[in-house]
């Protein structure tokens, strides 16, 4: 992902006149009407015609800033039409502090079954609001009278107290784009840092200065510089498998505060250094306060710590006792919400009461713990150029213990020590220390994703094939196959679902081992019994050895991607049959061998057979040993898995002699 930064100064760059303006609202043309496709993107179910938008903030005591969106999209088909439900985000810090939105036009522009123009406006009663969280609302209405074919078109203007961050502009949607247009009007008393992020460049970008357009207060007036920000022929953001938030790909502009001057003409540093957020963190009641709260757990901890004898044991057994402690609440912060003293009443909390609960509780053991925040893969990148706290969205531990240090996450009963969810592998976190200053710190995956299954199996006369499966899962897929237990009331409805999804296979006999001992492999042994007859011809029989766990179809679709593919961590699947048959069988057909290698050792794939006596012996393997593979390695990827799709339909077929 490329990510430009420049500031916005009126003397950064010569002044030029332009004459961008809106496009006049419900004004279509028929070519507009008629277009049956979009050439540059023949599959899109819709396409934006044209898009503008205006940022600028207004003179006066309380200076908001006024956004206005104006958008027409054609619509292709059906599918379409989900553009024709608009959602606004709004943000609110209090009851008196919040955005508001005014102004909604829309209409859709559409032919009856005569072929004679229609036009229906919005009925703004229809619009209404709805309570997301604490901090987000979304006012939200839909187009009325909707076809294929049709035209809609809509635009609304935006009120903020929130200069802060100056509102931005998303170029590139889940469509193409034929032209978008913004332009921002920023005061010269205002001093932003712009972020232009995505893989695709501007096709202009031009300034203009307007000479005394703001009056900060006190009779002062100030010029303001005009950016005129233009993109087009934007292709759509596809969104496929194995990505972090699309947000960190999309090709948009972003602002945040660096400096502003008042009526006075003092200049105000706005944007902070990591040595002011430290101070500002150690301090904070939600944050720092809450790690010093040792004594909370000093005596709790005495039974806890009984035989740990060495500083690795105390972390597990700290590590534990919070984990059956707390139950999540699903809420993800890098803050207490009341202080970890009533959510530990509670048994209950957020991810910051949990996790900052875990570092006041190492604290008390005596352990060198510090705090990491950091933003889920969700939630996107972390701008690491200057500090923006509202980056980050959950906190971590970081227990250090002689030469290693272990990223802990008690939110989850069934997370090994030492294990981070996936949805923080993300980047980097940054270790916020109360004696040392921060600095950051790779998020990766301790382990892999591992599983080995081995199969001893025998074709019997009747045609069934009985056996014992024994499978081994460590790492993340010995936790997601705790995760996928737990779901059911027992491990024998566990079983009985599993059994249910596989007809030719019925399980006789099952033990599972270690669901509760988290830092050993989970365990599986199932004893089989397959019945392998071809419904149509009952001299053959025929048998899938690839029947665990089989990839259905290629999750990587598209002709090139311009994101990594992002697994969170590297994985090694591997899957060994032994299958004897009697004489009077002889193998029909068997499964070619199969090897092939992604470049620079980026992992690969191999199945093959090999027939001694009575017995097949039927091996594959599975390797990626990388945790992200960048765009250029894509296709080679796509091919892998094209490979394994293809070789995991193929079966053994039996035949009498």
């Amino acid at each position: 992902m490329r990510r430009f930064f420049f500031s916005v100064l009126l003397l950064a760059a010569p002044f030029l006149t332009t004459s961008a303006q809106d496009f006049t609202f419900g004004q279509f043309s028929l070519e507009e009407l008629d277009l049956k496709k979009y050439d540059r993107d023949t599959t899109a179910n819709a396409v934006v015609l044209r898009e503008f938008g205006t940022a600028r903030i207004s003179s006066g005591d309380d200076t908001p800033l006024i956004f206005t969106h104006h958008v027409r999209i054609k619509i292709f088909n059906r599918k379409g039409f989900e553009q024709g439900n608009v959602v606004i985000p709004t943000y609110k810090s209090s009851n008196d502090r919040f955005e508001t939105v005014s102004k909604i036009k829309a209409v859709t522009i559409g032919k009856d079954k005569d072929g004679n123009i229609t036009k229906t406006p919005l009925d703004l009663k229809l619009v209404y609001e709805e309570n997301k969280n604490k901090h987000w609302d979304h006012v939200k209405f839909a187009l009325p009278n909707l076809s294929e074919g049709c035209v809609i078109e809509y635009s609304y203007e935006m009120q903020s107290p929130y200069i802060f961050n100056f509102k931005g502009w998303v170029f590139q949607w889940d469509i193409p784009k034929v032209r978008s247009e913004y332009i921002a009007e920023i005061p010269a008393v205002y001093n932003y840092n712009a972020i232009l992020k995505g893989a695709l460049k501007l096709t202009s970008n031009k300034a203009e200065l307007l000479k005394e357009c703001f009056s900060p207060g006190g009779g002062l007036k100030a010029d303001c510089s005009k950016m005129t920000y233009v993109m087009e022929n934007v292709p759509a953001l596809v969104e496929e498998d194995y990505m972090t938030a699309a947000k960190n790909f999309r090709s948009a502009i972003s602002y945040e505060l660096v400096d502003y001057t008042d009526y006075k003409g003092y200049k105000r540093k706005v944007t902070q250094e990591w040595k002011d957020i430290d101070y500002e963190l150690k301090k904070d009641f939600n944050f720092g306060a809450q790690i010093k709260k040792t004594d909370l757990f000093k005596e709790r901890l005495v039974p806890v710590l009984q035989g740990a004898g060495d500083e690795l044991s105390k972390a597990m057994a700290v590590y534990t006792y919070i984990q059956k402690w707390y139950k999540w609440n699903n809420m993800r912060s890098a803050y207490s919400d009341e202080g970890i003293k009533k959510a530990f009443d509670r048994h209950s909390g957020n991810s910051g009461d949990i996790n900052l609960s875990l570092l006041a509780a190492l604290g008390a053991a005596g352990l060198d713990a510090d705090a990491v925040l950091l933003s889920t893969r969700d939630n996107g990148l972390i701008n690491k150029l200057y500090p923006v706290l509202s980056d980050f969205n959950y906190v971590v531990a970081k227990v250090n213990i002689g030469d290693k240090s272990y990223l802990l996450d008690a939110t989850d009963p069934l997370l090994p020590f030492g294990l981070l969810p996936i949805r923080c592998i993300n980047d980097q976190g940054r270790v916020v220390s109360l004696n040392k200053p921060s600095y950051w710190t790779d998020l990766k995956a301790s382990q892999k994703e591992s599983k080995v299954y081995s199969m001893e199996l025998k074709l019997e006369e009747t045609g069934k094939i009985r056996g014992t499966i024994t499978g081994y899962s460590m790492g993340y897929e010995a936790y997601n196959k705790r995760v996928a237990i737990r779901k059911f009331n027992s491990t024998e409805e566990y079983v009985e679902n599993m059994d249910e999804k596989m007809p030719k296979i019925k399980v006789v006999k099952f033990d599972i081992r270690n669901i509760d001992s988290l830092q050993n492999p989970l365990v599986e042994t199932y004893e089989v019994e397959i019945d392998a007859y071809d419904n149509l011809n009952k001299q053959q029989i025929s048998f899938n050895p690839y029947f665990i766990n089989p990839m259905e179809e290629n999750p990587f679709k598209l002709s090139s991607r311009s994101y990594p593919v992002d697994w969170g961590a590297p994985s090694d699947i591997r899957v060994h049959v032994n299958l004897s048959y009697p004489e009077s069988f002889e193998p029909l057909i068997q499964p070619a061998n199969v090897g092939l290698a992604l470049p620079d050792g980026g992992g690969r794939y191999m199945a093959g057979v090999e027939r001694v006596g009575n017995q097949l012996t039927i091996s594959q393997m599975t390797q990626l040993n990388k945790s992200i593979y960048e765009p250029d390695e894509y296709p080679a990827l796509k091919e892998l898995f094209n490979k394994i799709v293809q070789t995991q339909k193929s079966e053994v077929i039996f035949k009498k002699k």
